[in-house]
C-alpha cells in the first residue's frame, strides 16, 4: 500500500502559490489597450493637465529676452543650452580720497589695507593708537581675567595668560591710573589700554572712490568679457557709475556702496563691518555680445547684530629706531569697512543634445495626465468596474496545443486554433477538406475559428454586466463572417499562411 505523502503547512502552500504567481505574471507581456471614454468632465481635467505640463515647459522657452529678469524653468535654467557655470575672474582695486581727523590728514597709504588693491580690502574708518611702545615691564591691562591683584601673593611668577599682553613676573603694581593694581607683565609697554589715542577717519570716507577691474573668461565657449567698455584714455577720470547712464564705469563712491547694502555710514564707520559687492556675469551666448552685461548688488556680509562679536577690527604695528639702538612700535587698533569683491555667473548656448534631453522629458510628463485620469476612472467614477473590465483584459495560449505543424505555423503568425473539441485528446481532428465530407454537408464551407482563450477573470456583477451586453447589443449591429474570419482545415492552406 503506497505511503501518503504529508500535507504541506498552510503558510509553505500559500508562500509557494504566490511565488509562482509572482514568477507567471513576470513573464508575462503587456501591452497598452485604448478605450475612449465619453466624458466630459473628466475630458476636461485631462486636457486642464496636460495644458498647465506644456505652459510649465513650452511657453517659458519662448522668449530669449526674458530669460535674465524671470524666474522660471526653461528662462533662467535654459534647458535648451549648454551652460558653463564659475567664469575665470581677474580682479584689480583702487582706491582714492583724503581724509583729515584731530590735527592730522590721511592718505591712501595709511588708511587702505592691504596695498596690493586685491579683491579683499579694508578701508580704516577709526582707529586706537598707542605710541612708543618698547620691550620692557609695566602693569597687565585690566580686560584680562585675573590682572587685578592686591599684593605679591595674588601673581604667579613665570605664569603666562595666552590672552594676556605677556610674561607675568611675580609682582604686584599700581594701574596706569586711579587706584587699582595689577600683575606686572614683561611685554611691549604700555599696554594698549595704558596710553591709546582715538582718532575717528570717517568724516570724508563716503567720498572716497573705488575702482573695481573685472575680467572674466568662459573657456568652454571661449568668451571674454570686461566691465570697462570704453577705449578713451581719460575716460575714467570723470565717470563714476550709474546702473542706467554709465553701467561700464566702474568707479563707485564708498557712501553709494554702504548705502546700496542698506547700513548706516556713521555706525558703520565706528564699529566696523565687511560689505559685499557682488558682480554678476549671467550670459546668454546665443544673443550679442552687448547683451551680456555685469550686474552689480551690494549686501551686508557679516552678523551686525551679533553682541559677542560684532564689527570688524584688526590691529598693525609700525616699527622704528630711536638713536638707532632701542627699537620702538607704534600699536594701531584699527576699525574700518572691509570690501569684499565677488564674482559668479553663468554662460550658455544654444546646443542639440540639452533641447532633445528636455524635449524628451517634457513630453514624458504629459503621461501623468493619463495617470491621474485613469486613476479617476477606476477610483471615482460609477461605472469603474466596467471600466476596470474593459481596460484590463487576458489572453491566453491554449495549455495543450495540437502538435501538428500546421496549426503552429498559425499561431506563430497569429492566427487562432480551431475549436478545443477538434484536438482533444478523446477525439481526433477532423479530416481535411474534402475528406469524410458529404456533398450534402457544405463539403466546400470552411469551419468557423474561435478566438483565443480567455483566461479566468474576476466577473462583474450579473446586473451591471447585463446591462452593459444589453447597452452593446443595441446599439451595435451583428456583423456578417467574412471570408477572413475563417481558416482552412487544409494543412496546405495553413501551411501557406
Amino acid at each position: 500500500m503506497a505511503s501518503v505523502q504529508p500535507r504541506l503547512p498552510e503558510r509553505v502552500a500559500t508562500a509557494r502559490s504566490l511565488a509562482r504567481g509572482c514568477w507567471s505574471a513576470f513573464l508575462d507581456y503587456e501591452t497598452p489597450k485604448v478605450i475612449v471614454v465619453r466624458n466630459r468632465r473628466l475630458g476636461v481635467v485631462y486636457r486642464a493637465v496636460q495644458l498647465l505640463i506644456l505652459l510649465y515647459f513650452v511657453w517659458v522657452a519662448s522668449g530669449a529676452r526674458a530669460a535674465l529678469s524671470r524666474r522660471y524653468v526653461f528662462i533662467v535654467q535654459k534647458s535648451y543650452q549648454d551652460s558653463e557655470t564659475g567664469p575665470e575672474s581677474s580682479i584689480i582695486t583702487k582706491v582714492k580720497g583724503i581724509t583729515v581727523s584731530e590735527h592730522k590728514v590721511w592718505d591712501v597709504e595709511e588708511y587702505v589695507k592691504p596695498p596690493e588693491g586685491g579683491s579683499v580690502f579694508s578701508i580704516i574708518t577709526r582707529i586706537e593708537v598707542t605710541p612708543s611702545q618698547t620691550l620692557g615691564t609695566c602693569p597687565e591691562s585690566m580686560k584680562i581675567h585675573n590682572s587685578t591683584c592686591h599684593s605679591d601673593d595674588d601673581c604667579v611668577a613665570g605664569e603666562l595668560d595666552m590672552l594676556g599682553s605677556g610674561l607675568r613676573t611675580g609682582r604686584c603694581v599700581p594701574y596706569y591710573h586711579g587706584d587699582s593694581k595689577t600683575c606686572e607683565v614683561s611685554a611691549w609697554c604700555p599696554v594698549e589700554d595704558g596710553s591709546s589715542v582715538r582718532y575717528f577717519l570717517g568724516k570724508m570716507a563716503p567720498n572716497f572712490t573705488i575702482l573695481i577691474k573685472n575680467s572674466i573668461h568662459y573657456p568652454k565657449f571661449k568668451f571674454s568679457k570686461g566691465n570697462i567698455a570704453s577705449q578713451k584714455n581719460d575716460y575714467l577720470k570723470h565717470c563714476t557709475f550709474d546702473q542706467d547712464s554709465d553701467p561700464y564705469c566702474p568707479i563707485f563712491r564708498l557712501g553709494f556702496i554702504v548705502e546700496q547694502a542698506g547700513e548706516n555710514f556713521t555706525e558703520l564707520a565706528h564699529k566696523g563691518g565687511v560689505i559685499g559687492v557682488i558682480i554678476n556675469w549671467d550670459c546668454d551666448l546665443d544673443l550679442s555680445e552687448s547683451e551680456c552685461n555685469p550686474k552689480y548688488s551690494f549686501r551686508r556680509l557679516d552678523p551686525k547684530h551679533a553682541a559677542a562679536s560684532s564689527g570688524y577690527n584688526f590691529r598693525f604695528a609700525k616699527y622704528y629706531k630711536i638713536n638707532g639702538t632701542t627699537t620702538t612700535r607704534t600699536l594701531i587698533k584699527a576699525y574700518g569697512i572691509r570690501i569684499d569683491v565677488i564674482v559668479h555667473g553663468q554662460a550658455g548656448k544654444f546646443s542639440l543634445i540639452p533641447t532633445i534631453i528636455n524635449l524628451a522629458t517634457a513630453l514624458t510628463s504629459i503621461g501623468v495626465g493619463s495617470f491621474l485620469c485613469d486613476w479617476i476612472l477606476l477610483t471615482f467614477m460609477n461605472k469603474n468596474k466596467v471600466y476596470s473590465h474593459k481596460k484590463f483584459d487576458k489572453v491566453c495560449t491554449p495549455r495543450h496545443p495540437s502538435s501538428s505543424w500546421p496549426v503552429t505555423l498559425a499561431l506563430v503568425l497569429g492566427q487562432a486554433p480551431p475549436p478545443p473539441s477538434h484536438y482533444s485528446q478523446d477525439q481526433p481532428p477532423s479530416p481535411p477538406s474534402g475528406r469524410g465530407l458529404t456533398s450534402g454537408q457544405g463539403a466546400d464551407q470552411p469551419l468557423a475559428v474561435q478566438p483565443p482563450w480567455p483566461c479566468p477573470i474576476s466577473v462583474p456583477p450579473e446586473q451591471m454586466v447585463d446591462t452593459f451586453n444589453q447597452h452593446i447589443r443595441e446599439r451595435l449591429p451583428v456583423p456578417e463572417p467574412s471570408q477572413q474570419d475563417f481558416l482552412p482545415t487544409n494543412p496546405k492552406g495553413l501551411a501557406q499562411l
